[in-house]
């Protein structure tokens, strides 16, 4: 999964670091803000799904204004203010419970402007890692940063739930703003001078969005991991709209078992991320991509199968989260490493934009959508759309050139 050299590598176990605390409390966050709404501000469907939306919106926003800015930054600052801005949002949640101010409008906003600032983050951190390792360590370096943010999907959602249960969501919050403050420190440790950014012409947004997605789509390997990226923002953003509604009132699970489960996609994400790697080798990269993603898609359709009940409902749902991440993290590796190694660095920041203009844009609609849906017909209807379109992306890919690169790392 990973080179030897990177684990003497100071400067990216610092970086690793900083992934590592911060993926621990995002974790407590993403779940939160829709366990604060539904739990203490009794919000519904709709409600989830405007929350969902507004959590993914910023990405359409920053995605189409923040990636040259990123290619003309240094991007370890750029790292350390998004870590700071999210912990100064975040710490506003247990502050306004604590004057019993809290209300669902409170925490729209700051699922905004924590979004805003995450995909930034995403954006600069996609970008900074290849000038930070060697280019034949970058597919490990992706694998280790994923199995570590695996290993805090174990136990970040089961930590959630107990925080959950002891405190109440808004106070819970209050952890990951202290994590993403330690993120921040690990991030300032780092020595290795980053390379000045390449020359880049004045700012013009239009001109950043246009040579981001050109990027993207003149490349033929390239082109089918974008609309991968549509496919699963879209249907994937009806289980962000839904999942807890469907896990906590129609399953009957508690916080408590609701985090054990979410903790079982960790376990089979640490594994994604160890076994991408062997994957690419064994199949090739583009195959392994398109087979890993068809394979998360279909472990998805056990979720609105799930009976209800405690005990079989968290079964189904554990197996989903089990299998289903497995696959994702490892298509997801390899699908950022593919683009690291095929567009040109001084392009990194704009076409990693371009993704997060297209998957920001689609999570709105998706997570509109599937709140609409899961009020009109039921969360298990709804999701059951969700499952069946994740499969349009590997689909697609199927039939593009990506099936034919078989370079492996």
């Amino acid at each position: 999964m990973q080179s030897t050299g990177l684990w003497r590598d100071r400067d990216f176990i610092r970086l690793w670091s900083a992934q590592a605390v911060s993926a621990f409390g995002a974790r407590i966050s993403r779940e939160g803000l829709p366990m604060a709404a539904v739990l203490t501000l009794g919000a519904s469907p709709a409600q989830i799904g405007v929350l969902a939306a507004l959590s993914r919106g910023p990405a359409l926003v920053v995605g189409l204004t923040a990636g040259g800015f990123v290619d003309r930054s240094r991007r370890r600052g750029v790292l350390m203010s998004m870590d700071l801005t999210r912990s100064l949002v975040l710490a506003t949640i247990p502050l306004a419970a604590g004057l019993h101010l809290l209300s669902i409008v409170h925490l729209y906003v700051a699922a905004a402007a924590v979004g805003a600032a995450s995909v930034l983050f995403e954006i600069a951190d996609h970008a900074y890692l290849p000038s930070l390792v060697s280019a034949e360590d970058v597919t490990a370096a992706n694998a280790s940063l994923s199995a570590t943010d695996s290993v805090a999907e174990v136990v970040g959602p089961a930590l959630a739930g107990a925080l959950f249960q002891w405190l109440s969501g808004p106070y819970a919050v209050a952890v990951n703003a202290a994590t993403y403050l330690v993120s921040a420190a690990f991030l300032c440790g780092i020595r290795r001078p980053e390379p000045a950014p390449a020359a880049a012409p004045p700012v013009d947004l239009a001109r950043d969005v246009t040579d981001g997605a050109r990027a993207a789509l003149s490349d033929p390997h390239i082109a089918p991991l974008l609309v991968m990226e549509g496919s699963n923002a879209l249907f994937g953003s009806f289980f962000s709209a839904l999942y807890l509604i469907f896990a906590l009132r129609v399953l009957g699970l508690t916080p408590g078992l609701l985090g054990l489960t979410i903790a079982a996609g960790g376990l089979g994400a640490l594994a994604g991320a160890a076994l991408a790697p062997r994957l690419a080798r064994a199949a090739g990269m583009g195959p392994a991509i398109i087979l890993t993603a068809a394979g998360a898609a279909l472990a998805t359709l056990l979720i609105p199968l799930a009976p209800p009940g405690r005990g079989p409902g968290m079964a189904f749902l554990a197996t989903a989260q089990l299998f289903g991440d497995a696959l994702a993290v490892a298509a997801w590796v390899l699908a950022a490493s593919l683009r690291q190694r095929l567009l040109p660095p001084q392009l990194l920041g704009r076409t990693a934009a371009t993704f997060q203009t297209v998957g920001g844009g689609l999570g709105i609609l998706g997570a509109l959508t599937g709140g609409v849906l899961g009020g009109l017909m039921g969360p298990r209807a709804a999701l059951f759309i969700g499952a069946v379109g994740l499969l349009v992306g590997p689909l697609a890919a199927a039939g593009s050139t990506l099936r034919s690169y078989r370079e492996a790392p």
